[in-house]
């Protein structure tokens, strides 16, 4: 029976996923197999050797220390377009709640007291503090193109907006899913350049950090909004302050509140609301469950983000083993040069590589003894070897 430790609210549609005659969930299981979480902090917290996957029901995995798992050889799976639809929808009412100064008109009306006409005589005389602009004709600038980016885009050309795009390491597979009228800018400051109003979708990594800072502002626009629906850091706080301050920034939308700018009357912070709908959340559960137990049962991996994607059917009457290396030259020939010192056939067999590191499923015609399995684990550079 595999064991799986949840350390925070999974969904139960995802959780059901996992038969219970060979799963057993929980938040108190000693020595998982594998680890199901949303938000919680690994990187103070430490990983029993019994993992043999992390799974994130969510996009982000900056919770997750992703380098040392990948030195164990353990895969760590996310959920890439589970919530893009929760998130877009929150991104296109950022949209109009900026355009149409929604939040400080409703604060405004909030603020009444009176009788029906003391304050139907108010809102007449107030509401032309509040007049806004309609999107049609205006420019979104969206930098990520992955599944919440080209949603947004999409959907943003639906309100009659022109819609300009960055992503360097955007897919086949993704371009299809992108509108041609999406038009395509050569880097990020090509953007600043040319939107009314820019919202970000990529990973806090080293290239994204500060994204948005004192150099980029510059180039925008006056009267540009700031939406920032994916992580806190990839916007300079004060830099953005700063803009706000002179009127070059008209908006900043945020589901990251900080202290700095939380007060002020053209800031709309929210508590990192972009995944949580109902619907999101179950997806999430669903697909990371799906792909945890897939590793466990199959040793298939899809959508892990520090191995390659490998997938391969189980050949008939086979056994399955599954190696995790480095990615350095000889490791299939030694692998199989030990498969075949033991009078064991291949049947089928995928190798794959991601950067540093790679992995290979062999299908072979019977059982593979200890002394095998030894003997591959002790060869420099594997990092984890099973049969599932």
């Amino acid at each position: 029976m595999y064991r799986i430790l949840t350390l925070n609210n999974i969904s139960k549609a995802g959780l059901a996923r996992l038969p219970a005659d060979r799963y057993q969930t929980g938040k108190d299981l000693a020595d998982p197999d594998a680890i199901l979480l949303r938000s919680a902090d690994l990187h103070h917290m430490p990983i029993p050797a019994s993992v043999l996957a992390v799974g994130r029901a969510g996009a982000g995995v900056n919770n997750i220390p992703v380098a040392e798992l990948s030195h164990r050889g353990i895969p760590v799976f996310n959920t890439p377009g589970a919530n893009a639809n929760a998130v877009k929808e929150l991104v296109i009412a950022g949209l109009l709640l900026a355009a149409r100064n929604i939040c400080q008109a409703w604060e405004y009306t909030r603020s009444l007291e009176g009788d029906a006409e003391t304050i139907e005589h108010a809102v007449e005389a107030g509401k032309k503090q509040f007049a806004g602009f309609e999107l049609p004709g205006r420019t979104l600038g969206v930098v990520g193109l992955g599944a919440i980016g080209r949603q947004v885009a999409n959907a943003a050309l639906a309100l009659g907006m022109k819609v300009v795009g960055y992503d360097p390491g955007i897919t086949v597979e993704g371009a299809w899913q992108l509108s041609a009228q999406v038009e395509r800018a050569t880097s990020v400051e090509a953007v600043f350049t040319r939107a009314d109003f820019i919202t970000f979708h990529v990973p806090l990594n080293d290239h994204t950090r500060g994204l948005v800072n004192a150099d980029t502002l510059r180039l925008a626009r006056p009267g540009l909004t700031v939406l920032n629906f994916a992580r806190a850091g990839i916007v300079d706080t004060e830099a953005v302050a700063a803009a706000l301050q002179t009127g070059h920034v008209h908006y900043y939308v945020s589901d990251f509140p900080k202290p700095s700018l939380l007060k002020h009357p053209r800031v709309i912070a929210l508590p990192h609301l972009g995944a949580s709908t109902v619907e999101a959340e179950e997806n999430c559960a669903v697909m990371v469950a799906d792909q945890v137990r897939d590793y466990l049962e199959n040793g298939n991996i899809t959508n892990a983000v520090n191995f390659p994607a490998v997938v391969m059917p189980r050949a008939e009457g086979g056994v399955r083993l599954a190696v995790a290396n480095a990615n350095v030259p000889n490791m299939v020939g030694q692998i199989t040069t030990a498969l075949a010192s033991a009078g064991l056939n291949i049947i089928d067999m995928i190798n794959k590589s991601r950067g540093e590191l790679a992995y290979t499923l062999v299908d072979v015609d019977r059982p593979v003894p200890a002394e095998v399995l030894a003997k591959i684990r002790s060869i420099a550079g594997v990092l984890a070897v099973r049969c599932p």
